[in-house]
């Protein structure tokens, strides 16, 4: 971890020097205002954000995976979507597969929905060159690559060779602190073990920027945006809270999958200002009776997206 004082600016005020002497003298603790380089600002993932899984390569599951939130490939079409039993919907415009509770898009499918998987597959690559070109990060090889164990704080973290996890890393820091984590080798995490968030932090401000391949080994519990040059692969049993947006392939097994505990991606607009899940959604629907909302279901059902969000 990175000492308190390292978060000091280097200058100060005569006003703020003198109130931070006084508290200094009376004992009383002074929180950090902050250094520029703390300042770390979210990946703005764009079109991208649109899934949990986006393979420019393919994706393939084994047993039962469970997912929550789109998948998508692109520039390959659905012929690499392997182990998801797609049917695909009215317009052709994306598939169904009982192991996502969302939609599988594949830029083979009828339009609109090759060229939005194109700007989401750039806005993929931009994030990642994005995240990897970040500057003043506060550690470099930190762990001398090994992070289990550690207690991290917010911020930017780089390192010039492989990560590994092989005990439970907690990254500690309120909801709105942001992580980003500049790999320029490999990322694994051990079998059974857990990148732990605490105080409040949250999947979604974590990215994992990895030049080499990504591997969350049998059982173990991974939170982030795991954003890599290559491969995704998830071994048995294997969880990921977050997203694995990948310049290669995605590879599952068994796996759980979902952008963030307790979020769904494609939810739809409910009652007031509330979200609806899609399985709240079907339970709704089979509860009022399919004649009474059955034409503007028919419009929402065969949309990619609805609404969709303008990218940032």
């Amino acid at each position: 971890m990175v000492s308190r004082s390292a978060h000091l600016p280097k200058t100060f005020n005569k006003a703020s020097t003198a109130l931070f002497a006084i508290l200094f003298v009376l004992g009383i603790p002074v929180l950090a205002y902050g250094h520029p380089a703390d300042a770390v600002r979210p990946v703005n993932l764009g079109r991208a954000g649109h899934y949990v899984i986006l393979s420019k390569a393919g994706i393939t599951t084994t047993g039962v995976t469970a997912i929550v939130g789109h998948i998508g490939v692109s520039p390959i079409d659905s012929t690499a979507i392997t182990g998801f039993g797609l049917k695909l919907s009215r317009f052709g415009r994306f598939s169904r597969s009982t192991l996502v509770t969302g939609k599988v898009f594949a830029a083979d499918y009828a339009d609109p929905t090759p060229s939005r998987l194109i700007t989401a597959v750039l806005h993929m690559e931009r994030a990642y060159d994005n995240a990897a070109g970040r500057k003043n990060p506060k550690a470099t090889e930190l762990g001398n690559g090994e992070i289990g164990g550690l207690v991290i704080r917010h911020g930017l973290y780089k390192w010039s060779s492989n990560v590994t996890i092989s005990t439970n890393v907690i990254l500690r820091g309120d909801e709105n602190a942001i992580w980003i984590f500049q790999i320029a080798g490999t990322l694994n995490i051990s079998s059974g073990k857990k990148v732990i968030l605490r105080g409040g932090a949250q999947a979604k401000n974590i990215f994992w920027q990895v030049a080499g391949a990504t591997t969350l080994a049998t059982t173990a519990v991974f939170n982030g945006n795991i954003l890599g040059k290559t491969g995704i692969v998830l071994q048995t049993g294997a969880t990921l809270n977050g997203r694995a947006l990948a310049q290669t392939a995605v590879t599952l097994d068994a796996n759980a999958v979902r952008e963030e505990p307790g979020a769904v991606s494609n939810s739809i607009q409910g009652k007031g200002d509330e979200r609806m899940s899609e399985g709240d959604f079907r339970a709704w629907f089979e509860s009022i009776g399919k004649d009474q909302i059955l034409a503007p279901i028919r419009q929402l059902a065969d949309s990619p997206w609805i609404p969709e969000p303008p990218a940032r």
